[in-house]
């Protein structure tokens, strides 16, 4: 009883204010047995290979392969991130959209990756391109072909995203 006589309110619920997370992707170790979960496996796998190979060429161009590489590191560990909220059943204790999520963070990976394999293609062009000034060669064959493949897995990490962005779509407007 309060000093006016009358008793206290209850405390609001909780429940009318946060919604239950919705979300039709399964969780635990199902989540592996999906195209979704798939695709998370080789966007990691490839984005960790882009990230190897262009960092293992000599970076001629830091400028561009710098972007190369924030993209690849950071998608790449967002990637892992956003697998294990799904393998270790996080998105029961977070109530978000967990489709929207999903659209929304594959989206905005694959413009990002599109820009960085653009970029990398971009850079594997300037074989044999050579410095004005003097007649050092941009590229080494070693590099070039380094740059190749970085290219290609860029290219395929790519796709990845773009197919997980597809799917992510498909359930978030079901």
């Amino acid at each position: 009883m309060s000093a006016s006589g009358g008793s206290m309110p209850p405390p609001p619920n909780p429940a009318a204010y946060f919604p239950a997370p919705r979300i039709t992707l399964p969780v635990g170790l199902d989540i592996l047995r999906t195209y979704s979960g798939a695709f998370i496996c080789l966007e990691i796998l490839f984005g960790a290979l882009v990230w190897i190979l262009v960092a293992a060429s000599q970076v001629p161009l830091p400028l561009l392969q710098g972007w190369v590489m924030f993209v690849s590191v950071t998608a790449c560990f967002l990637s892992i991130l956003f697998l294990g909220v799904f393998l270790f059943s996080y998105t029961h204790r977070v109530a978000v959209d967990w489709n929207q999520m999903d659209f929304l963070f594959h989206a905005a990976t694959f413009v990002f990756y599109f820009g960085a394999f653009l970029l990398q293609a971009a850079t594997t062009s300037l074989y044999n391109y050579q410095y004005p000034s003097n007649a050092t060669v941009l590229l080494s064959g070693q590099d070039y072909n380094i740059s190749i493949a970085a290219s290609i897995f860029a290219f395929a990490t790519t796709i990845c995203y773009g197919c997980s962005t597809a799917l992510a779509l498909r359930r978030w407007k079901l």
